[in-house]
């Protein structure tokens, strides 16, 4: 099969956008939307880990949610947690998370990667719902065990 010179550009436009879809930049928003985390997050000897930071979105669409969402990653081990609501009003303001290490014992006081996410909850007419982000952070942190 013979490819065109139209075919030929128009491939070579979806490779630069897909390219560079996928090498966004550590810290991505969109309209307004940001969110930071510290450079630091805390292990408790209750067996939890909480993360903090700051964040500012405006209003979501009437017929969805904005959360905050949280992932440690760690030697390999990922942990997941949050889905507090975000207030989107445009102020900034601030957020925590924390996470319960009971399933991932692996985390620990140390280095670790952290990545933070204003995320969209919209119905999406079937059982499970149609999930986007609007603004993103990936950072090294540093997990401090907090006594009492």
């Amino acid at each position: 099969m013979r490819i065109t010179t139209p075919r030929l550009a128009l491939a070579a436009v979806s490779a630069v956008a897909a390219a560079a879809a996928f090498t966004a930049p550590a810290s991505a928003g969109a309209f307004g939307n940001e969110i930071s985390v510290q450079p630091y997050g805390h292990i408790s000897e209750n067996g939890t880990v909480t993360l903090s930071g700051t964040y500012r979105c405006t209003t979501p669409s009437p017929s969805g949610a904005v959360q905050i969402s949280a992932t440690i990653v760690q030697d390999g081990t990922r942990l997941g947690f949050g889905g507090e609501e975000a207030v989107c009003d445009g102020e900034q303001r601030k957020w925590s998370a924390t996470g319960s290490l009971r399933m991932t014992p692996n985390i620990h006081p140390g280095g670790a990667g952290a990545e933070v996410r204003l995320q969209s909850v919209r119905p999406s007419g079937g059982l499970i719902p149609h999930v986007s982000y609007v603004a993103e952070e990936h950072r090294d942190v540093e997990l401090v065990e907090r006594k009492g």
